[in-house]
């Protein structure tokens, strides 16, 4: 990977855990960044499957950094990767997505023009395991800028996790991440805001999201209890009975067709005063399954 002495440092850390058909694929998509000064540092997990042996064979051609551990799980060792970073920015990146070539080098430039951002975004498209495009790409065509309020309160769509660039200080000064959350992207996108920093989504897709059966959003109750955790850390902002309310609510429309005992289980946590339409739609869903 070249290095440039006029770019500042970017760390992109992919922590892998069983991903052997997609790492490859993965890091040969951070090594052909257009960006010229470029820390990579894999972490393997604990895997099963070959992934250590795949990624060796890409480490003894391309020198990265790349160590096995036994399995602490994602937040630690995205924690432990962030200490030893050396980068002014840093990506952490799924080892089953892709990044678009231009990406790291579009994200820097936004970076450096606005020292007021703490977060770079942009959009992605989804593929599918074979890596195959999946329906349309998520762009909006114009940057967008998201605040506390706008991530908190979900008036705006958020930041594609596959696509996030951070001011490692930033991160850093929040206090790294969370151990005892899992959706570790909105939190700390959140945390960030909360400092009085910017969130900014380029308008252009820059990485392709990978869908298979363990992506983690297909699991409607860790979605529910993770993201009430998130939002717990904020109860002191006066909406958040009512983010938590929107949040049942998004998960009960989803459970109502996908998991009739979780749909259930939720509409009784949702009092008749912070019923929406989602909740009529569900309860319609789940009246209909009944017949």
């Amino acid at each position: 990977m070249r290095q440039a002495t006029d770019d500042p440092l970017v760390t992109v850390i992919v922590p892998s855990y069983n991903h052997a058909p997609y790492v490859e694929a993965c890091i040969e998509s951070i090594l052909g960044q257009t960006y010229p000064n470029i820390e990579l540092l894999v972490i393997d997990d604990g895997s099963t499957d070959d992934s250590v042996e795949r990624i060796r064979r890409l480490q003894e051609r391309h020198g990265f950094d790349f160590r096995v551990q036994r399995n602490q799980g994602l937040l630690s060792t995205l924690n432990d990767a962030l200490q030893r970073a050396r980068g002014v920015y840093f990506a952490p990146f799924a080892s089953d997505d892709v990044m678009l070539p231009e990406r790291i080098e579009r994200q820097v430039r936004h970076l450096q023009a606005h020292p007021e951002v703490a977060i770079c975004a942009g959009n992605v498209q989804a593929i599918d395991p074979e890596g195959r495009l999946v329906g349309k790409p998520r762009s909006s065509g114009a940057t967008r800028r998201l605040d506390f309020d706008s991530l908190f309160l979900g008036t705006q769509d958020g930041a594609p996790a596959p696509t996030l660039l951070l001011r490692r200080d930033v991160a850093l000064a929040v206090g790294g991440y969370d151990p005892s959350i899992r959706i570790e992207d909105l939190t700390m996108q959140l945390k960030m805001a909360r400092a009085g920093y910017f969130v900014d989504v380029l308008g252009d897709v820059l990485a392709l999201y990978r869908t298979h059966p363990e992506n983690m959003h297909r699991n409607l109750r860790f979605m529910l209890d993770e993201g009430l955790k998130i939002y717990a850390l904020f109860a002191d902002h006066p909406a958040y009975r009512r983010v938590c309310m929107a949040h049942r609510n998004s998960i009960l429309l989803k459970a109502a067709k996908l998991d009739k005992p979780l749909a259930w289980e939720i509409l009784r946590q949702i009092p008749p005063a912070h019923w929406t339409r989602k909740t009529l739609r569900a309860l319609l869903r789940l009246l209909l399954a009944r017949r």
